[in-house]
């Protein structure tokens, strides 16, 4: 390992010791999955050279999107607590950074991202990475993905203006789903579906990038 290496490393380290201490993220797994996952290779090699992989931040990864704030994904993943075996949708694969996360859980990702260009480099570093647990698709994430609902978690890493109502249907029996809704004014929206109904609460305010559809 070059002396680069050892200093991402050591920054991957860093980054997982600021979860569990300023964030009071407690999940082992998700931890253990965060400080195994190298986040620098998901950033596109165009932005690497001025981008601080493990700082406290999001980071651009082209087409006006970002790769989300560590915690965001930390903090995302640990309310939806997927479990090993579970099917989990994601709206917007953006860098595929998430979708890593979620798949060392021991979960079936399916995840869609509208821009060509991020879905294309998400499939190629998620496969590099050795995830055949992921599936990339190029598409309308309000549209779901309805040949493999109903899911037991479904996560959005953009903002659409209101719940799709087609997510809210592909969501499974006992399951949940959190996205950040709304323009200006975002927060984290979390749904459960529990005997045929839908409970919603809000959650933290956050700032997303838009939803964008077809």
């Amino acid at each position: 390992m070059d002396a680069r290496e050892k200093a991402l490393e050591r920054a991957r380290g860093d980054m997982v010791l600021l979860l569990e201490a300023r964030y009071r993220i407690r999940d082992q797994r998700i931890l253990d999955a965060m400080e195994k996952i190298p986040r620098h290779l998901f950033i596109p090699e165009t932005f690497r050279s001025f981008a601080d992989p493990y700082g406290d931040h999001p980071c651009p990864i082209g087409y006006n999107q970002t790769i989300s704030q560590p915690y965001i994904v930390a903090y995302m993943t640990t309310t939806l607590n997927p479990q090993a075996g579970e099917k989990v949708l994601e709206i917007g694969t953006g860098s595929g950074y998430q979708a890593a996360v979620i798949a060392e859980l021991g979960v079936e990702v399916y995840t869609i991202e509208i821009i060509p260009g991020l879905a294309e480099h998400a499939q190629t570093v998620l496969k590099e990475q050795g995830y055949t647990n992921v599936h990339v698709r190029c598409g309308d994430g309000y549209k779901g993905w309805p040949e493999h609902a109903p899911f037991d978690v479904i996560i959005g890493t953009c903002a659409p203006d209101e719940v799709p109502p087609v997510l809210v249907e592909q969501l499974a029996e006992g399951g949940r789903m959190m996205l950040p809704v709304g323009e200006w004014s975002q927060r984290l929206v979390i749904l459960r579906k529990r005997g045929g109904t839908v409970v919603q609460e809000d959650d933290l305010p956050v700032r997303f990038v838009p939803m964008v559809r077809e």
